[in-house]
């Protein structure tokens, strides 16, 4: 794969200024990867706990002790992780039907949620699927504050929301998702659950954690979160997992969770884990290091697409709490073009070239690059967005930042055809 000579010293130039934010990011690896090592020790992870169970899965030390490493690095009382959920968005949903009982209000605080979770809320879609509308759950949301006033959370209005007894759950997303909004940091996510404890210590305060986890030395479950979730084909799994989601949160909340999840009075004690268990550990172990080379890969897209003129966000100097990389592209051809650029470099597909379609749960039509070892992933590089103004890349991942390198140089000279 060869790329133009311009290219290749645009990408010279950025990584001799991205040299101190790299360092910063291979500092947080380095304190989550000893802290993930600690938890393993002190949870005497052995060989013998990766044989998988079948049937019933009672007694599976391998899922018990996972389960456990993972509330003790998030900082949480309990947790599950089960490769046997789908996606983020299942187990967002698995929370909120644990939390919500009929004539409970549902509050999102960081504005709309992601576009799958509509039909979930039942905000969209069809009236009698099983939303939470159709169980008498309502919702109510208040956006962020405008960027040019910090774009935090809007306290004044939460604080009036939580005089009504009927909230229950307070939502909040740290990502942007398809927003064009900065991700909350989880000292941020803090703010929030202090506003809320502080008046309502009976309201659940929910984080979809998607895409957050490891960019920072402490979640929002190490700072009161009742439950966070997120998904194993990202930022957890370490490109490793090859399926699966995970909530952590206090003791109540999982146990409420894990009772949707399977059934009231069996919850997290089932589950077989069908041999499953070597890669979800490997793939912890790797979590903070290969959350590392996305953020490295995300910093340098940053880099070299504000030097070509678009604007993005983060800055490439920017903190970040998350793994995803906005370009705005501006028009449909060079939001395609970027897609197509992302899977050329790919290491799987590169061959395919990505087209605009009606995918389920989304109200516009999505472009997606994705040439993963697993399908979805969104650890690995990949690359999507809505067809919709201002045409924004979502960009995020790459299991190596040399790998990654390689997929942000094929979208910028695919872009500079255009």
């Amino acid at each position: 794969m060869t790329f133009e000579k311009n290219t290749e010293a645009l990408v010279k130039e950025a990584e001799a200024a991205l040299a101190d934010r790299f360092e910063k990011i291979d500092n947080i690896a380095f304190e989550n990867t000893r802290w993930v090592m600690e938890s393993f020790s002190r949870n005497r992870v052995s060989d013998s706990m990766f044989a998988g169970t079948t049937g019933y899965g009672y007694n599976d030390r391998g899922r018990q002790t996972l389960e456990n490493v993972y509330a003790d690095v998030f900082g949480a009382e309990a947790a599950i992780v089960r490769h046997s959920i789908i996606n983020g968005t299942q187990a967002i949903a698995i929370g909120l039907y644990g939390l919500l009982r009929p004539g409970d209000i549902l509050l999102s605080v960081t504005g709309k949620p992601y576009d799958t979770l509509e039909e979930v809320i039942g905000i969209s879609g069809t009236p009698g699927n099983g939303s939470l509308a159709d169980f008498g759950v309502g919702y109510r949301q208040i956006d962020l504050m405008p960027q040019e006033q910090g774009g935090g959370f809007d306290f004044p209005a939460i604080a009036g929301q939580l005089g009504d007894e009927r909230v229950k759950v307070v939502f909040v997303q740290r990502s942007k998702g398809y927003m064009d909004r900065k991700t909350l940091s989880s000292e941020q996510i803090k703010e929030l659950v202090t506003c809320v404890k502080s008046s309502r210590p009976d309201v659940f305060v929910f984080c979809d954690n998607c895409y957050g986890e490891f960019c920072q030395t402490k979640e929002p479950s190490g700072y009161g979160a009742d439950l966070c979730a997120g998904s194993l084909i990202k930022n957890a799994g370490g490109g490793m997992a090859l399926s699966g989601g995970y909530l952590v949160g206090s003791e109540r909340a999982v146990e409420l969770a894990s009772y949707r999840l399977t059934t009231v009075g069996i919850g997290a004690e089932a589950g077989a884990t069908l041999g499953q268990n070597r890669d979800l550990f490997k793939g912890f172990f790797y979590a903070p290091h290969t959350t590392a080379q996305a953020l490295k890969t995300a910093a340098l897209a940053a880099y070299m697409f504000e030097a070509a003129g678009f604007e993005v966000e983060p800055h490439f100097a920017d903190e970040r709490y998350d793994i995803i990389q906005q370009v705005r592209c501006g028009s449909p051809e060079l939001l395609c073009a970027f897609c197509r650029g992302i899977q050329k470099g790919s290491p799987v597909d590169s061959f395919v070239t990505p087209e605009p379609w009606e995918m389920p749960g989304y109200s516009d039509k999505v472009i997606m690059a994705a040439g993963a070892f697993v399908q979805g992933a969104s650890i690995e590089l990949s690359a999507d967005g809505p067809l919709r103004p201002p045409y924004t890349a979502f960009f995020q991942g790459g299991l190596t930042y040399e790998s990654g390198k390689i997929g942000i140089m094929s979208a910028y000279d695919e872009m500079k055809k255009i």
